[in-house]
């Protein structure tokens, strides 16, 4: 086993709570106009549609996959979201992301894709409730005895 295989999981851990994070920064920084406030426009009121949502799904999303719980559920949320924001915002711009400014958007979309498909990797918290078919915690020991 090579060294790049021997920490595949902890890479991939890594990689969810950093990709989370910098999702989550951009929620914070348009709901709560933090972190250089929002960017692209003004903070949008409350269930204003869609960026009061984009931002709410950028921030509870990001957190959720960051943190490691319901990693792949929120993955795939995050990156419909940020597929929606490509095609409806950006697309119509230009072509290529490099023109229209949908940089972003793109790499969020297919990082969030990436992480659904391969789950969580290392640390994640949803990890401590995970069940196994035989209703034992992962990591706990299964011990048969004969009768």
């Amino acid at each position: 086993m090579g060294t790049t295989d021997r920490y595949k999981d902890q890479v991939l851990g890594v990689y969810r709570m950093v990709v989370g994070l910098l999702f989550a920064c951009h929620g914070a920084a348009t709901l709560f106009d933090v972190l250089g406030g929002p960017h692209g426009g003004a903070v949008p009121e409350v269930g204003q549609w869609p960026g009061w949502w984009a931002a709410a799904i950028q921030l509870v999303g990001g957190v959720l996959v960051m943190l490691g719980l319901g990693t792949r559920t929120a993955a795939v949320i995050c990156s419909g979201s940020m597929a929606y924001a490509y095609f409806i915002e950006h697309q119509s711009e230009a072509l290529f992301p490099i023109q229209n400014g949908g940089e972003a958007a793109a790499m969020f979309s297919w990082a969030f894709l990436l992480i659904a498909f391969i789950g969580p990797g290392a640390w994640a918290l949803g990890s401590l409730f995970a069940r196994t078919p035989q209703g034992t915690a992962r990591g706990e020991e299964i011990r048969v005895t004969a009768v």
